[in-house]
């Protein structure tokens, strides 16, 4: 059954602080408009104020929708769910600000010590509800890693800048990750304005990406290794048929011929 809070209880913050990923909703006024759901990750991109105030770090990705319907009409919901342990579902209601990379409210909440690879935004949510309900159709999945594969590419789009800072070349800035701001994340999908000063930001982007660390390996689900095993046991059982057969044939001919013989001569 749901049940639902003024503000964020002391229980489901603890709780919130432990989940791996969450969702982020948001829509357009126009009702032609495109109702956007985004899932986000990464260690420590989410963060608790207080019990009605929450934040992230909005990482750079081709669309800008969230960014955009902030600006527009404020309205934003966040979503956790459960995937180990009691099931649950957490919703936050609430109002969001857009902080954009290179503003002085940026920097007070990202310092370049704990900035994120593509970091291209702060979204803050001035939480005005809080429900929850029961998640009982929501799988039981076990977490592996973070993958890193969104962090290595901004840092790379994000070298180019530092060079060009110190460089004097057209060729590198046009590869850079404000140069990528300026390209993909101006107008989400509906025209709506989305960044409007981080692509011109002056400030030389610094995070705190760990090169040298080490890459998450793909692993198979135990239902694709079952079925992997499954594969290749009736693979070998397809060989070893094989060469029965390839063996008892001579047999089996020979023994037909003497059998065609015997009924000729009856």
């Amino acid at each position: 059954m749901a049940k639902f809070y003024n503000e964020i209880p002391e229980s489901l913050i603890e709780w919130i602080k432990k989940q791996h990923m969450f969702w982020v909703a948001s829509a357009p006024l126009s009702p032609d408009g495109h109702v956007n759901l985004s899932p986000k990750g990464t260690a420590d991109s989410f963060h608790v104020v207080n019990s009605r105030r929450v934040w992230y770090q909005d990482l750079t990705g081709s669309g800008v929708e969230t960014i955009s319907h902030i600006r527009e009409n404020g309205r934003i919901t966040i979503l956790f769910h459960a995937f180990e342990g009691p099931p649950r579902i957490l919703r936050l209601f609430g109002i969001g600000t857009v902080y954009e990379y290179g503003t002085q409210e940026y920097e007070s909440l990202i310092s370049p010590e704990t900035r994120k690879p593509g970091s291209r935004a702060a979204i803050v949510i001035d939480v005005y509800q809080c429900q929850t309900s029961c998640g009982y159709a929501v799988p039981i999945y076990d977490f592996v890693t973070h993958r890193t594969q969104l962090l290595r590419m901004a840092d790379i789009e994000e070298s180019r800048d530092r060079a060009s800072d110190t460089i004097s070349s057209p060729e590198i800035h046009r590869k850079g990750l404000k140069a990528y701001w300026a390209r993909k994340n101006l107008r989400s999908v509906d025209g709506l304005p989305g960044l409007l000063t981080a692509p011109d930001s002056r400030v030389t982007p610094v995070n705190n990406f760990d090169k040298e660390g080490q890459r998450p390996k793909l692993q198979y689900s135990s239902s694709r290794e079952g079925s992997a095993q499954r594969s290749g046991a009736n693979l070998a059982i397809g060989f070893a048929l094989g060469a029965l057969f390839a063996t008892t044939l001579p047999y089996i001919l020979s023994a037909i011929g003497k059998f065609d013989m015997s009924i000729t001569r009856a």
